[in-house]
Order: structure tokens, then C-alpha cells, then sequence
């Protein structure tokens, strides 16, 4: 079984894909406590280990009240003992707005057989008996409490709020301030600490843009913007253009530009290009969009 590596954002999986035909079905679904306070886990458990035994009890009807998430995980499985004791804090930090339920697939192969787990960890969320929404990979914590807060939104409950980082604010402040070497300093300590974590990249990645923009001096910048006849001046002509809210414009320009070019020329603008969608971040509609076209030119 592999373990596909740490990703920046979950991979969402199908959950049409997975089959629970095997599986008792559930009893209609008694209605959720809409006086705001968070439904405790029936056995007083955020956490609760599940066999196939239990899972018509322990998963399909405690889900009809409250979303739980499935941790699919085995003892000999290194990612899974990153991710497994993360989301176990955040189970008990939302105080039973949902259950984490964790399975142990060597234990329980019919349950892996059902859900089609190929890889793990694998995390799959139950809401009224059925699977809406999973990823596969270790996730940073960060990407984690975000990816819960939609899940309890999603199936009606409210989402627990997501504290700041000090650590991150102070970050964040320092590139609001322009004092680009201390936000440097701070964002690249926060990734040693939470890798692959979004909101860190794009900043670090907003540092890199602004530190570009500021070694090219007035004079580059205006002939870059007025008629780019070099790829340099064709990049910096994208940070700019970016740094100005043209994001999407300078992403077509540059993706026109990949498509003309080859050999080491296309991978330099590749690159660039790859950095500039950083700092939107893999959510951002007009990334999506652009990666689509990038996909198009190079494939």
C-alpha cells in the first residue's frame, strides 16, 4: 500500500466512488440541536476507534447527527503518525461538533475493501450515513481546521473558528509594514515548522515578488510594462502587473509566452509562473483556471 506524500491542499476524493452497499443502512436521521451548542459523541468520545463490528453503530448512525470523519490509518504506516495525533487534538478541541472515527485497515479489511482505500492515510467524512467529502496525505494543520470549518458549515453546524498563528501574524505583519527581511525570516521559520502550509508559501511567495520588483528600479519597470522584448523584462512585467491586481492578465501573458518558447526558456517562465499562483493560492478560481491552460500548452 503506498503513501503518497504531504500535499498543500487536500486531494479531494469521490465519494460516489465508495461503495457501502455491503453495510447495513441507516435509521432516518433525528433532527440536529439547533440551540448552537455542539451535540456530545454518545459515549462522551471525540476520538473512537472502530472495527466492522461497530461501524453501523460507531459511524453510519452517530452520523446522522453529527459529521464524523474516518481516519484510515495502519501501525506501520509513518504519515499516518503525523496526521492521526493532529486531527485527534482537533477532535477534542471542537467539543463533539464532530467524531473522529479511526480504522485500522490491516484489522479491518472489509471496511478498507468498502471505501477503496489504495493509499493511506486516507480521511473520509460521513454526514447522514453517507461519504461527502475525503482526502489521502498528510495535511498541515492549518489546511486541516480549514477543511473541518467547511465540512461542519456544509452539513449545517457552525464552524469552529481558526485561531491565528502568533507566529504567522507577526509574519503577516512584517510584509504589511514592508520590512521584507523580517517577513522572510518569519514566513521560512513557519515552514520549518508547518510545511506546505498555504497562507506561509504565499506570503513567502509575496516577499519573493515585491524583492523582484524592488531590485529592478523604476527604469526597468517602466520599459517593462510599456514593451517587454526580453523574457526578464516579460517577467517582471508579470510581477508588476500582478503587484497591480492584473493577476489573470499577467498569467495569460505568461502562458502565451510558454507556449512559444522551449528547452530552458519555457521551464524559467514555467517556474515563474508557478510562483505567482503561490501567493493566490491553490483555492483562487482564476489559478484553476490558468493551471487548466498551462496544462493545455505543456501536455
Amino acid at each position: 500500500m503506498n503513501t503518497p506524500e504531504p500535499s498543500q491542499a487536500p486531494q479531494r476524493l469521490l465519494a460516489g466512488a465508495v461503495d457501502l452497499s455491503s453495510l447495513a443502512a441507516p435509521r432516518p436521521a433525528p433532527p440536529r440541536p439547533t440551540d448552537g451548542e455542539a451535540p456530545a459523541a454518545a459515549n462522551g468520545a471525540a476520538v473512537i476507534d472502530v472495527t466492522e463490528a461497530t461501524f453501523q453503530a460507531e459511524v453510519l448512525e452517530r452520523s446522522l447527527s453529527v459529521p464524523v470523519v474516518i481516519d484510515f490509518w495502519a501501525d506501520w504506516c509513518q504519515p499516518c503518525k503525523q496526521l492521526s495525533p493532529v486531527l485527534e487534538k482537533l477532535a477534542v478541541e471542537s467539543g463533539g461538533a464532530w467524531t473522529l472515527a479511526k480504522i485500522d485497515v490491516d484489522a479491518n479489511p472489509q471496511l478498507q475493501a468498502a471505501f477503496q482505500v489504495q493509499s493511506i492515510p486516507m480521511v473520509i467524512a460521513m454526514w447522514q450515513g453517507r461519504p461527502v467529502d475525503g482526502f489521502q496525505g498528510v495535511q498541515p494543520e492549518t489546511t486541516l481546521r480549514q477543511w473541518i470549518g467547511r465540512l461542519i458549515e456544509a452539513t449545517g453546524g457552525e464552524a469552529p473558528e481558526v485561531p491565528a498563528d502568533p507566529q504567522l501574524v507577526a509574519a503577516e505583519s512584517a510584509l504589511d509594514a514592508g520590512d521584507l527581511t523580517g517577513a522572510e525570516n518569519a514566513f521560512t521559520s513557519y515552514l520549518d515548522l508547518h510545511p506546505g502550509d498555504a497562507a506561509a508559501e504565499s506570503g513567502l511567495a509575496q516577499v519573493r515578488l515585491l524583492r523582484r520588483v524592488e531590485a529592478a528600479g523604476p527604469a526597468a519597470q517602466e520599459a517593462a510594462v510599456t514593451n517587454p522584448t526580453d523574457i526578464p523584462q516579460a517577467l517582471l512585467a508579470s510581477d508588476i502587473q500582478v503587484i497591480n491586481g492584473q493577476a489573470e492578465n499577467a498569467y495569460r501573458q505568461l502562458i502565451d509566452l510558454i507556449a512559444r518558447l522551449n528547452g530552458e526558456d519555457r521551464d524559467t517562465v514555467r517556474k515563474h509562473l508557478l510562483d505567482l499562483f503561490t501567493i493566490a493560492g491553490p483555492e483562487d478560481p482564476v489559478v484553476a483556471q490558468a493551471r487548466r491552460k498551462l496544462a493545455a500548452v505543456l501536455f
